[in-house]
C-alpha cells in the first residue's frame, strides 16, 4: 500500500498521533512475515488497555495496511463522528438486527471485498488484574468462517504500562516498549463442511485465546498462574474497535 491508498481522514490521525506515540513508545514487531500479502483478512488481538487501538492502528500502519475497526452503527449516523468513521473506512456493526449472524454482516463484505480488518475477540478491555486475555467472543471465528479468510492472532503488551486497564494515570515516562507478535493464521480447517453451531464456534474461539495467552507468555517470560477469566460474566464495555 502506498501511502496515497490511505483515507484522508487515516492520513490526518495519523499525523496528529505518532509525535506523541513516539515519546511514549518505543516499537518491538514480531512475526510480520505472518501477515498474508494479498486478499482480506481477520487480525484478532488481545485487548489490555484504552490507548492499545491507537498503539495497533500504528503498527498496523507501520507494516503497510488500512486500520480498519469495527464501529456502532450510531457513529456512522452521528453529525460529528459520521465523517470521522467513515472517512476512515471503518467497519460499522449492525447492533439492531433481529439475526445476530446479521449483526457483522458489514465486516464479512468488507473481508470478502479483500479488506483486512481488525475484531478483538475479548470484546472489551481485559478484567484480568495482570493484564492476561480473557476468553473469547465468538465474533472473529465467526467471520473468518464464513468467509474463509485467514483468522491471525495478534498479541500485544506494553500498552498497559502505559495505561492500565480501567485508569486514568498515564506513565509517560520513560517510554514503554510496545510489543506486538503476529502469530501464524488459526487453522480452522478442521471445521471444513460442518455446521456452524455455537459450540463449535466456542470451541474455535477458546483455541483462539490459547495462542493469545500462549504469545502473550513469550513475551512477558511467563505463564498465567489464574485461570482464565470468562468474558461473558464482566461488565462489557463497548469501544472503538470493540466487537458488539
Amino acid at each position: 500500500m502506498s501511502r496515497s491508498d490511505l483515507p484522508a481522514t487515516t492520513r490526518a490521525i495519523e499525523v496528529l498521533l505518532r509525535p506523541p506515540l513516539a515519546l511514549m513508545t518505543r516499537r518491538d514487531y514480531r512475526g510480520i512475515e505472518n501477515l498474508p500479502t494479498e486478499g482480506g483478512y481477520i487480525l484478532a488481538p488481545n485487548h489490555n488497555s484504552h490507548i492499545d487501538p491507537i498503539l495497533l492502528a500504528r503498527f498496523v500502519l507501520d507494516v503497510g495496511l488500512v486500520p480498519r475497526y469495527l464501529a456502532k452503527e450510531g457513529l456512522f449516523n452521528h453529525r460529528i463522528t459520521g465523517p470521522i468513521v467513515r472517512g476512515a473506512d471503518q467497519i460499522p456493526v449492525l447492533r439492531y438486527t433481529e439475526n445476530a449472524a446479521n449483526v457483522l454482516g458489514p465486516t464479512e463484505d468488507a473481508v470478502r471485498a479483500g479488506k483486512p480488518v481488525i475484531i478483538y475477540p475479548e470484546g472489551t478491555i481485559t478484567r484480568d488484574p495482570n493484564a492476561w486475555p480473557m476468553t473469547g467472543r465468538t465474533g472473529a471465528v465467526r467471520v473468518a468462517l464464513a468467509t474463509g479468510a485467514p483468522l491471525i492472532p495478534v498479541c500485544q503488551s506494553g500498552a498497559q504500562d502505559v495505561l492500565w486497564p480501567y485508569t486514568r494515570r498515564f506513565r509517560v515516562f520513560p517510554p514503554k516498549t510496545y510489543h506486538v507478535t503476529v502469530g501464524k493464521p488459526l487453522d480452522l480447517s478442521m471445521y471444513a463442511g460442518k455446521p456452524v453451531t455455537e459450540e463449535l464456534l466456542h470451541e474455535a474461539t477458546d483455541r483462539l485465546m490459547d495462542v493469545l495467552t500462549d504469545m502473550m507468555s513469550d513475551i512477558r517470560g511467563e505463564r498465567p498462574t489464574s485461570p482464565r477469566i470468562d468474558v461473558h460474566s464482566v461488565k462489557k464495555e463497548t469501544h472503538l474497535g470493540e466487537e458488539n
